[in-house]
């Protein structure tokens, strides 16, 4: 039965044991993040928590859906497979022939459920319009201020409702807002995004654009909004056939646009596109880092409504995994079946790591039966939707257990040849990358790991049969600047390396990888990875995060073969990049933490938010990797 408000979801996750009350007062300014943060990061991703007592008359709900358990109690699944597997019949029924009337008649009642799944505009006015504030004034909501460099207070979890104003198809997004004032805020959407582009429509028209922003409701709804549905499909379709009911709209009381009836809040408001765009930002975002200051709309609120017994949702986003994870985790599996349909009908499963930060990483495993099939599906699947953003593509057959990454990472060493099977490309990247040295343009990596065919096979590749191993301690002792070092090793003797170091200028690391390929027992290391000498190198999560997030893969990599092709290494700089040392001409963003006031704070505290055994700070481990300058990383 679908959730009729955030209550109602309470309820639920209430009764699974998968919810925290804090009765104790808290501050949404920053210490709401940190308690989040601690929780959010335990194993499987901790409890709900619900905020009570948040200085306003609005609880808090936050990492509602911080878990796979929640997700699964969010979209009412037993197994997040079973959507797509309910996806997969439906189209295998759909577009089957009917040779007969009696099947044509079988498939009435899907058609019909499928109808039933619409959204539809009802009259009169809805729960999420029990109260209405025609002044409108945003201090009465528990707006976060989530980080210490954050630009102010940001609406974190919002519904972005926009129409475009020829076809009048309805795009529900996702985009973070900053409060300014009490009747204004900014509205983050992407040059990529659907809300950006009605955005463009309505300038192009010289109109004035309606917005509504929808808070909490079903769960449903929510993730509706962070799905990557295709251009000009409505979310509130994909919400109907997740919760098997339509989503019934109310017209707004301002604005010429429609809301879920059922929703907990809704701010309405307009975008005049004449206007001057404002100084969004900075905000801790889901990348880890922060993303810095930009120019985008100003969203004029001009009413805001909610129920008699409204929840105010939230998320926190930052250094993985936290809530967001998970919902991207459902993305994941939910959209398998599309993407195996409409695209690539030879992949049989994919995995977005929670290190990757969902774009930085995908791994593919696909069914492969011809030369260069690997190839065809990296540039089939840049090319497709959101994917267009990923960064790192690996590619493996269908022997491979790629949820496995130990296993994962056998065989990528072992399958691949640095000098042969890797692959790059340009193309778009998500506008919150920070690496690239063009903003939303830089390159992507492609690295073949399923097993060969004979023609894939270079005729003049050797096999190594090489059976030293590298001697850590010997290379630390020979490159002063290597500050720290791990390798893992397969069963097969084929080695990552990770090495820590102290880079000095641009062609440091260049000048040092050539020195390192021919150390004596390199030939063992098939990739190696640099990252800063105040990166961990024993955490291999850590090491993944930062160097998946700190490359443009073309520009940082180095591929070195021998002579008498033998061997051959990756080695990929995963150093940050700065003005000074490499002449990167971008501002570079510092890791997301909190401050040590907050987290001594909070630690104070504890025993009085009543919820369990002590966490410890995950932001005490990011601090020593802080540069000053704040959310701006300085040389």
């Amino acid at each position: 039965m679908p959730f009729d408000s955030l209550n109602h979801f309470i309820k639920r996750l209430e009764n699974q044991g998968e919810l925290i009350r804090i009765t104790e007062k808290v501050d949404p300014e920053l210490e709401i993040t940190e308690i989040t943060d601690r929780i959010s990061k335990q194993p499987g991703g901790g409890k709900a928590l619900l905020f009570e007592n948040t200085g306003t008359n609005f609880p808090i709900l936050i990492n509602a859906m911080g878990s796979e358990k929640r997700m699964k109690l969010a979209l009412e699944v037993n197994n997040l497979d079973d959507i797509g597997n309910e996806l997969e019949e439906l189209f295998t029924d759909l577009s089957s022939p009917k040779n007969s009337i009696l099947e044509k008649i079988k498939l009435l009642p899907k058609l019909s459920g499928i109808s039933s799944w619409m959204p539809k505009v009802v009259k009169g006015r809805g729960k999420s319009q029990e109260v209405v504030h025609y002044n409108p004034d945003l201090s009465i909501l528990p707006v976060l201020k989530c980080w210490p460099e954050d630009g102010g207070p940001f609406v974190t979890l919002p519904m972005v409702i926009t129409k475009d104003p020829n076809t009048q198809i309805r795009n529900v997004g996702m985009y973070r807002m900053q409060v300014f004032k009490d009747n204004l805020t900014g509205m983050h959407w992407h040059k990529h995004k659907v809300g950006a582009r009605h955005f463009s429509e309505y300038k192009r028209l010289g109109e004035k654009m309606p917005v509504a922003v929808a808070l909490g409701g079903d769960p449903v709804y929510t993730y509706s909004a962070t799905a990557p549905v295709p251009d000009n499909i409505d979310e509130y379709i994909l919400a109907g056939f997740l919760r098997k009911k339509s989503v019934e709209m109310v017209k707004c009381l301002t604005q010429d646009i429609e809301v879920p009836k059922d929703a907990d809040i809704v701010i309405e408001g307009y975008i005049d596109p004449e206007e001057d765009f404002i100084w969004e930002g900075p905000f801790g975002d889901h990348t880890g880092f922060y993303s810095l200051a930009d120019w985008y709309p100003k969203l004029h609120v001009t009413c805001i409504t909610h129920r008699k017994d409204a929840v105010y949702p939230a998320t926190v986003v930052g250094v993985p995994p936290m809530e967001d994870a998970w919902i991207g985790k459902a993305t994941e599996r939910i959209f398998l079946t599309p993407i195996k349909m409409a695209i690539l009908p030879e992949i049989i499963d994919y995995d977005l790591p929670f290190a990757g930060v969902a774009h930085n990483i995908a791994i593919i495993k696909i069914n492969k039966t011809y030369p260069g099939q690997a190839l065809k599906v990296m540039n089939a699947l840049w090319g497709a939707g959101q994917m267009m953003f990923n960064k790192i593509m690996i590619i493996v057959d269908q022997k491979v257990n790629i949820h496995h990454y130990e296993e994962l990472v056998d065989v990528v060493l072992d399958n691949m040849n640095s000098s042969h099977n890797i692959h790059f490309m340009q193309g778009p990247l998500d506008v919150l990358d920070h690496s690239s040295s063009k903003m939303a343009f830089g390159s992507k990596m492609g690295i073949d790991a399923t097993t060969k065919f004979e023609e894939e096979i270079p005729d003049e590749l050797l096999i190594n049969k090489n059976n030293e191993s590298l001697n850590i301690d010997d290379l630390k002792n020979e490159f002063i600047e290597i500050t720290d070092a791990n390798i893992f090793t397969t069963a097969r003797n084929n080695g990552v390396l990770i090495l820590s170091v102290k880079k000095k200028n641009k062609t440091h690391i260049e000048n040092l990888v050539k020195k390192l390929f021919h150390s004596e027992g390199f030939n063992q290391v098939k990739m190696c990875v640099l990252v800063d000498d105040l990166v961990d190198v024993s955490d291999w999560d850590l090491v993944i995060w930062i160097a998946s997030g700190n490359i443009d893969p073309k520009r940082d990599s180095f591929i070195l073969l021998k002579q008498d092709n033998t061997h051959s290494c990756i080695f990929i700089d995963a150093t940050r990049k700065v003005k000074g040392k490499d002449n990167f001409k971008r501002d570079w963003p510092n890791i997301v933490s909190s401050n040590l006031p907050t987290i001594k704070w909070v630690d104070k505290k504890w025993d009085s938010y009543n919820i369990g055994k002590f966490i410890s700070s995950p932001s005490l481990k990011y601090q020593k990797m802080l540069y000053r300058g704040g959310a701006i990383a300085g040389e």
